[in-house]
């Protein structure tokens, strides 16, 4: 892979890990703004790009979450589980048709109109990543399981309908730590849509 800038040039690739996504160490020269070439390496971590949603009832002024146990923030220390907006990876699919499947396995509403609101890269400092953003709006009539994820996959999820004043009291008082799910919610409150 060769940069198409011209203050770019790697250097070396080298695979780290493939064992759950892939993991590599890149060398490369940057050129500063002095004109000065600078040899820095870093390493990247690839799992591809992702989508999220945020379902909300405009008339109920509620919001549908999802809990689970996450081990990376587990191991950083936190020790709930935690609570965020339905989300996953692309898996070769596009970004909407990806969140819609994603919306039912994990929460069980089944949506059928949704609406990009942003893009975003979430630790752009070392894992390649964008997310996409969405919304849409649930009613009780489109729930058509109990959701929860995919067993094989390792997901045990509990599904949370909260009102928007709840959900924003819990990124208030860490009980949403959550960085996607923290801007959907603050987005939504923001733009006044729910």
């Amino acid at each position: 892979m060769q940069s198409k800038r011209a203050d770019i040039r790697i250097i070396k690739s080298e695979t780290l890990s493939d064992n759950w996504y892939i993991l590599k160490k890149f060398t490369f020269d940057q050129q500063r703004r002095d004109g000065e070439w600078q040899r820095q390496t870093r390493e990247v971590y690839d799992r591809g790009n992702g989508a999220t949603i945020l379902l909300y009832n405009r008339d109920r002024k509620t919001v549908i979450l999802t809990r689970q146990f996450r081990f990376p923030v587990f191991i950083n220390g936190h020790e709930s589980d935690l609570i965020e907006a339905a989300a996953g990876l692309l898996d070769n699919m596009d970004p909407e048709s990806r969140i819609k499947a994603e919306a039912e396995e994990e929460t069980g509403f089944k949506v059928t109109r949704v609406r990009k609101i942003f893009e975003a890269y979430m630790s752009p400092g070392s894992v390649t990543e964008k997310l996409y953003f969405y919304l849409a709006e649930y009613q009780p009539q489109d729930r058509t399981g109990a959701g929860g994820g995919i067993k094989s996959e390792g997901e045990d999820i509990d599904v949370l309908e909260l009102t928007l004043e709840e959900a924003l009291r819990y990124v208030e008082t860490g009980q949403i730590v959550d960085g996607k799910t923290i801007m959907l919610l603050y987005h939504v409150a923001l733009k006044g849509i729910v």
